[in-house]
């Protein structure tokens, strides 16, 4: 029998250890008197709030984000914190006290602002650290060859900063880096070969910065990597042979470069790739069936905007797992595989527009739940099984809309030795001689009769129509009031797509939306939008985004569904990224969008700078320039790159988001709608002038017309040249008097003229000025009070990427053999006619301008009064050589329907 006495012994010893052990662990989550001070110095010098680091506790027990081990820090967790008000008016990259911490092992701030360069001593301090993580925090300056000291790193973040500045190949030497992300930056030169010695990197990612150069072969070293992302750069060269070797790569992402060349063969050892993008490239050639073996792996394959040509090969039809196939904008041709091929996968993706595939549709597309063919040659009837959202426009199909010309498609088929049908409707083969035969002539011979009487008599009415419109029209222009007016009334959403967004971005839960926006507090509120109240976030990972709660009690269900339908369609990098949407609460909907961390231009003209005395600080003009290109993209991809065509018809400047390189997204997309301007009723109405074919409708909602987009971007543009803050908001009488006031300062005759308007913060010279005027110009052609003859966005975006064509002359002797200079030729074939009772007052004001202009601003041997037809007389030749009308400002063209008529034409091909 045991003693009862060793018994109690055993189990007081247990409890003391019990307690020992209790202690300890007590004494070991206490940090040390100087890491507790550098911690306390870390907490005054960011800024942070107490309800995160509380002064009176124990930093090792109830600090949110600190960790301890044996007494010393071993990481902090920053990501998503906000700052004191104190700290929020400063923020600097203060962080001088981590150089106490010896034993940290992480640091990671993403999200928080920490403006200013990474310190060069992060490299001689901080020998343990092991993850460094600065991803979204507005870090600039280059990143320094100290941080190749860093041997214990396994994970480097930096992305979506502003670091500039070349990648030092000193990085080379962290040989137990696992991740390696510089992408969204600044970053220029080329990727060191070095790169090539970090065999235990697992996910490289430099994307989105400013590298040229070529790959370096040695990456296909790097037998570990399972990501690679290297586009959104100006990488050249081939894509070389080595990557094949990456047996363990899982996603591989080329596009937006300028690699040329054929795709090596080699990369079929990928047979673990799941992710293949190569598109916006100058690749060419055929692709080899080799490149996807039958066991591929692949769910997504990008290849868009490059030159590839011939057939695509068969495997990329039947992968089981392939949820994205996008050829669009290649040459490929040939036909489609006649069967259904795994018709399973209903959810997959199929974008192959803008190629020279023909044929008939067949079951395959059955398969597919979204599909954009349009572009292509394909004949004969849509069968039953191709998706009703399906964009079939630009092709050879029977009784389908905007389809190409006859002539077109029998060329295409007669190329190749095929018989083009006619669109199912071949000539008749009958006998002439038969009963059946003389009976439909007889018949045919009446309807022509009657058809000729109802035909005169429409004609007789359309003729006193037109009369009678006629003298209205020119009632209205000379009453100078046609004004567009925002549009209200929007069109009902297609019935295939209302159920089913699961393909438009990420599928959020709420609890998810709430932890991102602290329960949507009043502090993280932007703005209240027409469609919703918007919300600044930070998403797990600290990736800042923002979120638009819509309230279906006080907003239309049809403004998210229409949103989500128009992502589920139109992809562009000039639209603002949406990154998913929460569509679980019955009341309430959440779209989750990209963060523009520059806001929107409205909020970006003008900022107050970091000077003590508050100044504003406008963006420069070659800033401006790039924001006005940048919108013009957009909006031209709405108009001339979708099927059909998109309105926007919330063009304004807060709709202009800006990132962190002032590069355009465009926002206020629950607007958008598709362009009722080419129906025969639509043309009829504005040949009739039909109170319907203003852009104010008899309801008073505009139409959705393309032309309403190109006019209020004019009046984008004029703030962009004025800057003047809300003009492109609002269409109230205030605004109305100032464009009649503003308005006559802009004529291409005179350039000194518009410096009475221009911006007075704007610093240009003598040839910037030119460019301003140019804007001006334009902005002036897209207030045209007449729809019809505002210049379509296409010509717009021509003319602010080449603005000096838009006011030089030309003086060669070849131009003067010309019937026009460059100058008039962009006057008259883009921008259209201007007709305007305010003449006396445009000349009064061109004559006032020359006596009161800046000395620094004129004319100083450049162009001088005669060439520039500036001066009242030289306003009066131009006007007395061409049509005598007085009222001119801008040429009259010389047929404005062949102007519309070429646009039209664009839209179709």
């Amino acid at each position: 029998m045991v003693d009862r006495n060793s018994i109690v012994l055993a189990f007081v010893f247990l409890l003391l250890l019990l307690l020992f052990e209790s202690t300890f662990e007590q004494q070991v989550q206490q940090a040390s008197p100087a890491e507790r001070a550098a911690l306390l110095g870390l907490r005054s010098s960011l800024g942070l709030r107490s309800k995160n680091w509380p002064i009176k506790t124990e930093p090792c027990s109830n600090w949110t984000g600190i960790s301890c081990a044996n007494g010393s820090v071993v990481s902090i967790n920053i990501s998503g914190f906000r700052r004191t008000r104190l700290g929020r008016l400063n923020p600097q990259f203060a962080v001088d006290s981590l150089a106490n911490l010896t034993h940290l092992v992480s640091f990671n701030a993403s999200g928080f602002l920490l403006p200013g360069p990474i310190p060069e001593w992060f490299g001689q301090s901080l020998l343990t650290l092991q993850v460094l993580d600065l991803r979204f925090c507005s870090v600039n300056g280059s990143i320094p060859l100290s941080i190749g000291n860093l041997t214990s790193l396994t994970g480097l973040y930096l992305s979506d900063n502003g670091i500039s500045g070349l990648i030092p190949s000193s990085l080379g030497r962290l040989l137990n880096l696992s991740v390696l992300d510089l992408s969204k930056n600044s970053l220029t030169g080329t990727i060191p070969a070095l790169v090539a010695s970090l065999g235990n990197l697992t996910s490289l990612h430099i994307s989105s910065n400013n590298l040229s150069g070529s790959i370096p072969p040695g990456i296909g070293s790097l037998l570990k990597l399972q990501s690679l992302n290297l586009s959104n750069n100006g990488l050249t060269s081939s894509i070389p042979a080595q990557l094949g070797d990456l047996n363990s790569l899982v996603d591989l992402d080329l596009s937006f470069n300028a690699l040329s060349g054929p795709v090596p063969e080699d990369l079929r050892g990928l047979r673990n790739l799941q992710r293949l993008v190569f598109g916006h490239n100058s690749l060419g050639g055929s692709l080899s069936a080799n490149l996807f073996p039958g066991t591929s792996k692949l769910q997504v394959v990008v290849l868009r905007q490059n030159g590839f040509t011939g057939v695509l090969p068969d495997v990329l039809w039947s992968l089981l797992g392939l949820n994205l196939l996008d050829v669009s904008g290649n040459n490929f041709t040939g036909l489609l595989p006649n069967s259904s091929l795994n018709s399973n996968g209903t959810a997959a993706e199929l974008n192959i527009s803008r190629n020279m595939f023909y044929g008939d549709l067949t079951p395959l597309l059955s398969r597919y739940s979204s599909i954009d063919l349009s572009g292509n040659y394909f004949e004969g009837k849509v069968p039953v099984y191709v998706p009703k959202n399906a964009s079939l426009g630009s092709n050879c199909l029977q009784i389908v809309p905007n389809q190409r010309n006859f002539t077109e498609c029998s060329s295409f088929y007669a190329e190749r030795g095929l018989t083009f049908d006619n669109f199912g409707f071949p000539n008749s083969t009958q006998p002439p001689g038969s009963g059946s035969g003389k009976s439909k002539r007889k018949i045919i011979i009446l309807a022509v009769v009657l058809g000729g009487v109802v035909f005169f008599a429409s004609l007789v009415a359309l003729l006193l129509l037109v009369i009678c419109a006629c003298k209205r029209d020119t009632t209205n222009e000379r009453a100078g009031d046609v004004q567009p007016v925002p549009a209200q009334d929007k069109p009902p959403l297609p019935e295939a797509s209302i159920t089913n967004f699961s393909s438009v971005g990420e599928a959020f839960v709420y609890q998810q939306l709430l932890q991102a926006t602290l329960d949507f507090c009043d502090e993280n509120l932007i703005k209240h939008g027409h469609s919703g109240d918007l919300f600044r976030g930070f998403l797990e990972g600290g990736i800042p985004v923002v979120i638009k709660r819509v309230d279906l009690q006080s907003i239309s269900r049809e403004s998210y569904m229409l949103e989500l339908d128009f992502f589920s369609k139109a992809s562009h990098t000039r639209l603002v990224p949406l990154l998913g949407h929460c569509l679980e609460k019955e009341n309430e909907k959440f779209l989750v969008y990209k963060y523009m961390p520059n806001g929107d231009l409205s909020s970006s003209l003008y900022r107050k700078g970091n000077s003590e005395d508050d100044n504003l600080q406008s963006l420069d003009w070659i800033t401006r320039s790039k924001i006005a290109i940048g919108a013009a993209e957009g909006l031209s991809y709405l108009h001339y790159e979708c099927t059909p065509p998109f309105v926007h018809r919330d063009v304004q400047a807060s709709s202009i988001l800006l990132d962190d390189k002032f590069e355009v997204r465009l926002g206020s997309l629950s607007e958008v709608c598709a362009h009722e301007g080419e129906g025969p009723q639509s043309r009829i109405s504005r040949l009739l002038r039909l109170p319907q074919s203003s852009e104010q409708g008899a309801s008073g909602s505009s139409t959705a017309s393309c032309a309403y987009d190109v006019y209020c971007f004019g009046k984008v543009l004029l703030e962009l040249v004025t800057g003047k803050l809300g003009i492109s908001a609002s269409n109230n009488a205030q605004v109305k008097e100032w464009l009649d006031q503003t308005l006559p300062y802009i004529t291409i005759y005179d350039k000194d003229l518009v410096t009475k308007i221009v911006d007075p913060s704007l610093i240009v010279d003598e040839d910037l000025l030119e460019e301003v005027w140019a804007m001006a110009i334009v902005a002036r052609s897209c207030l045209n009070p007449k729809p019809s003859r505002r210049p379509p966005m296409r010509y717009v975006l021509k003319a602010l990427e080449n603005p000096l064509k838009v006011v030089r002359e030309e003086n060669s002797n070849s131009a003067r053999l010309r019937t026009t200079s460059s100058r008039g030729y962009w006057n008259v074939a883009l921008f259209g006619s201007w007709r305007s009772s305010s003449d006396a007052a445009v000349i009064a004001a061109a004559s006032s301008a020359r006596a009161d202009a800046p000395a620094s601003l004129k004319h100083s041997g450049t162009t001088g009064s005669q060439s520039q037809g500036s001066g009242q007389n030289g306003v009066g030749e131009r006007s007395s050589s061409r049509r005598r009308h007085s009222s001119e400002i801008c040429p009259e063209p010389f047929d404005m329907q062949d102007v519309e008529r070429q646009d039209q034409e664009y839209r179709r091909g």
